[in-house]
C-alpha cells in the first residue's frame, strides 16, 4: 500500500475512533445521571444471563425461523470482524492480506467461511426489508416508529447489504489479480473463493489497472463504511449490538412481576404509627429534606432504567404482547423506552451546552402521557417478551408513583380506593367492625 494511502487510513481511523469515543462517553455520562443502584450480586448467574440472552439470544428462539435469520446477521457481525481486523492492520502497516502467510492453508478456509456468512447476511437483510416494508407486520407499522425510527432500521439493513457486497467484490477482483500474477497480489496465492468467484465472469473483461482500481475502491469503501457504521451506532437503535451484553449482565434477578416497595413510604407509615421511632430534627434547626416519591424525570430513575432506554432494539415484541396495546389503548411499552431515551438525550445536550443541567421546564411527562401510564395493568408481559431484559414496567410504575404521591393526580376511582384503605384498612367502604356481618347473617 502506498505511503500516502497508509497516512490517510491512519487519519480516517483516528477520526472515527475519536468521534465514537466522544459520543459513547456522553452516553455513559447520561446513563450515570440515574440514581445509584447495586446489581453486582450473584455474578455466576449474571454471566449465565450474558451467555444465554446476549450471546445465545435465548428469547429470540421462541420464534425459531426469525431467530435463525437474526442469528445469521449476528454471527456475521461478530465473526466477520476477524476479516475487518486484517483490513485494519493492513491499513496501519501498509501490507496486503497480512494473515495469508501466517495462516497458510487455513486462510482460504476462513475467507470462504466469511463469504458464506456474507451471502447469508445479504439474504437475511433482504428478507427483513421485505418483512418491514412489504409484509408490514403490525409491530413494524405502528405509529411508534413514524419518521426516523422506521428509516433507521431500513438504513442499517441496506448498509449491511452494501458492506457485504463490497467485501465479495473486493475478493473477486483480488483473486483475478492473483491469477494474472500482478504485483503484490501474486505474493499470496489464495486461490478462488467459494462465492466471490461467481463475480469473475462480470470482471474478466476489465483491464488490470481497472481491476486494481476496483479492488482498492471496494477496500476503501468497505473499511470507511465500517467506520461510518461505528459512528452511526450511538445514534441508532442498533446500539443494542453493544449494550445487549451489559444489559444482560445487569438484568434483574428478583422474581418476575415483583414490584419494589418504597422505603420512604414505609418509614413514613412507621413514623405515623410509632412517633418515637422518628429521627430527631436537625440540631442546627434546618428543615428536614422532603423525600421524593417516584420519578418525574430521568434523574429520578435508576441508572439501570436509563441503560434499558439506550439498549432498546425497538423490535416491538413488548408492545405486541401488551394487553393494553392489543385492545387499542394508547400505551405502547416500546414507546415508553423510546420516549425515555429521547428525554435523556435532550438532557444530555443541555448538559453539554451549559456544563451542567439548566432547568428547561420539561420532564418525562412531556414525552409520556398520563393516559399511557394509567393504561398499564402491570402484567409484566413486556418484560417477559423483551429479548434483552428491558423493563418498561419499572419506568411506568415509578412515573405513576410520582403522579399520585407528588402531584395528587389520580382517577377518582383510585382516590376512593385510597380513602377506603386509609379509613377502613381495606379497599371496600365498610368499617372493620361491620366487615364480618355477612357471616352472622348466614348463621341466622
Amino acid at each position: 500500500m502506498p505511503f500516502l494511502q497508509q497516512i490517510l487510513f491512519i487519519l480516517a481511523a483516528g477520526v472515527a475512533i475519536w468521534r465514537f469515543s466522544k459520543k459513547t462517553g456522553r452516553i455513559r455520562r447520561n446513563i450515570l445521571l440515574g440514581k445509584e443502584e447495586a446489581y453486582n450480586d450473584q455474578p455466576a448467574r449474571r454471566w449465565k444471563n450474558v451467555g444465554l440472552l446476549a450471546f445465545g439470544q435465548k428469547k429470540m428462539f421462541r420464534n425459531p425461523l426469525v431467530a435463525g435469520m437474526h442469528f445469521v446477521i449476528y454471527a456475521g457481525f461478530i465473526i466477520i470482524n476477524l476479516e475487518v481486523l486484517e483490513i485494519i492492520l493492513d491499513g496501519l502497516v501498509g501490507t496486503h492480506r497480512l494473515f495469508a502467510a501466517p495462516l497458510g492453508a487455513l486462510y482460504p478456509i476462513l475467507i470462504n467461511a466469511f463469504e458464506f456468512l456474507a451471502i447469508g447476511v445479504i439474504t437475511v437483510c433482504v428478507l427483513f426489508l421485505c418483512r418491514r416494508n412489504i409484509l408490514k407486520l403490525r409491530r413494524f407499522i405502528s405509529h411508534d416508529l413514524d419518521g426516523w425510527p422506521r428509516s433507521d432500521a431500513n438504513y442499517i439493513l441496506l448498509s449491511e447489504i452494501v458492506l457485504m457486497s463490497l467485501f465479495l467484490t473486493m475478493n473477486a477482483a483480488d483473486t483475478l489479480l492473483q491469477a494474472r500474477g500482478y504485483g503484490h497480489y501474486s505474493m499470496h496465492l489464495t486461490g478462488d473463493f467459494a462465492f466471490s468467484r461467481w463475480l469473475h465472469p462480470l470482471l474478466n473483461g476489465f483491464g488490470t489497472p481497472t481491476l486494481v482500481g476496483l479492488e482498492r475502491t471496494c477496500w476503501w469503501l468497505h473499511i470507511l463504511g465500517i467506520f461510518a457504521f461505528l459512528n452511526y451506532l450511538p445514534y441508532s437503535k442498533h446500539l443494542h449490538i453493544l449494550l445487549a451484553f451489559p444489559n444482560a449482565y445487569y438484568a434483574r434477578l428478583e422474581p418476575e412481576g415483583k414490584l419494589r416497595n418504597m422505603p420512604e413510604i414505609q418509614k413514613e407509615v412507621l413514623y405515623a404509627m410509632q412517633p418515637e421511632t422518628a429521627p430527631p430534627p436537625p440540631a442546627d434547626g434546618s428543615a428536614v429534606p422532603t423525600p421524593k416519591f417516584g420519578a418525574k424525570d430521568v434523574f429520578d430513575l435508576s441508572w439501570r432504567n436509563l441503560l434499558d432506554a439506550y439498549s432498546c432494539t425497538e423490535c416491538g415484541r413488548c408492545s405486541a404482547a401488551c394487553p393494553a396495546n392489543i385492545t387499542g389503548k394508547l400505551l405502547s411499552p416500546r414507546k415508553i423506552m423510546m420516549a425515555t431515551r429521547d428525554r435523556l438525550e435532550e438532557v444530555g445536550r443541555n448538559i453539554t451546552a451549559h456544563g451542567k443541567f439548566e432547568d428547561d421546564g420539561k420532564n418525562l411527562l412531556n414525552y409520556i402521557s398520563v393516559e399511557e401510564l394509567r393504561a398499564c395493568t402491570t402484567c409484566n408481559a413486556c418484560v417477559e417478551e423483551c429479548p434483552v431484559s428491558i423493563s418498561p414496567l419499572e419506568i411506568i410504575v415509578e412515573m405513576r408513583r410520582s403522579l399520585i404521591m407528588e402531584d395528587s393526580n389520580a382517577p377518582q376511582e383510585w382516590n376512593n380506593l385510597f380513602g377506603n384503605i386509609e379509613n377502613n384498612f381495606a379497599p371496600w367502604k365498610f368499617s372493620p367492625d361491620d366487615r364480618d356481618k355477612w357471616a352472622e347473617e348466614m348463621e341466622a
